[in-house]
């Protein structure tokens, strides 16, 4: 039997071996506030919208997928990133018309075996089940961390001799049939002393200024002190399947 999707609602007891995942993050990525504020709700107050990848043959919990509903009037210049769209969610101040991916990861043992598609594909079958318009997701390009001082707007329009995005994550999502709507400008906001970014990094960060950081997309601001990561992603739509 193939890997399958299930959301935490039909399978708990997969979500209480989520910790069998490798960590696929740089250790800063750990240190959104609002992320880490937030996302424990995910599962206590929508657990049928967190999804899980499973393959039963041989009893691995092989990835992660997490989405929530929100309301969007389908304008891109009104799309916030992850720490906006986590509170609004939860906020739940207008209908939901949209489901919005948070996240979605394969464990780095499984990386290159193209298992990320399932993931991205339940969560367009689950905005279709649920009825709303569409599924928008914040995309963390791949291999933007090898192009810190690039103009994002620029790095997200690569593309190889095929016509195809040049990055990985993008380019498949863009096989599935999602299109390029915005740039979430502050998807992520990490902020942190000097020590808290030496520690996170192994780095040292003797006076103020930009910083390329390690899988850091752009680059880290330090200033009085303090060290600021305000981290940009790429809006993409699916319809629903």
């Amino acid at each position: 039997m193939p890997a399958q999707i299930f959301s935490d609602s039909e399978r708990p007891d997969l979500y209480d071996r989520l910790d069998e995942l490798g960590d696929v993050w740089p250790e800063f990525i750990h240190h959104d506030d609002v992320v880490n504020e937030w996302w424990p709700l995910l599962h206590q107050r929508l657990p049928d919208f967190q999804l899980i990848l499973y393959d039963a043959e041989t009893d691995t919990v092989l990835g992660r997928g997490c989405t929530i509903p929100v309301a969007w009037d389908g304008r891109s210049e009104t799309l916030s990133g992850v720490i906006d769209a986590l509170p609004e969610g939860f906020a739940a101040e207008a209908a939901p018309n949209v489901l919005c991916a948070l996240v979605a990861i394969v464990d780095p043992r499984q990386q290159g075996s193209g298992l990320s598609r399932h993931i991205i594909e339940g969560m367009a079958e689950l905005a279709g089940r649920s009825g709303f318009e569409c599924l928008i997701a914040p995309v963390r390009p791949t291999w933007k961390d090898r192009y810190p001082l690039t103009p994002f707007e620029d790095y997200i329009r690569w593309t190889r001799d095929d016509g195809l995005p040049l990055d990985p994550w993008i380019r498949l999502h863009a096989r599935l049939g999602a299109e390029i709507i915005g740039i979430a400008e502050r998807s992520l906001d990490i902020k942190g002393s000097v020590a808290d970014w030496e520690s996170w990094t192994g780095m040292h960060f003797p006076q103020d200024g930009d910083y390329v950081v390690p899988g850091a997309l752009v680059p880290v601001r330090f200033e009085g002190g303090f060290g600021r990561y305000v981290e940009p992603n790429v809006w993409m739509r699916h319809s629903p399947r």
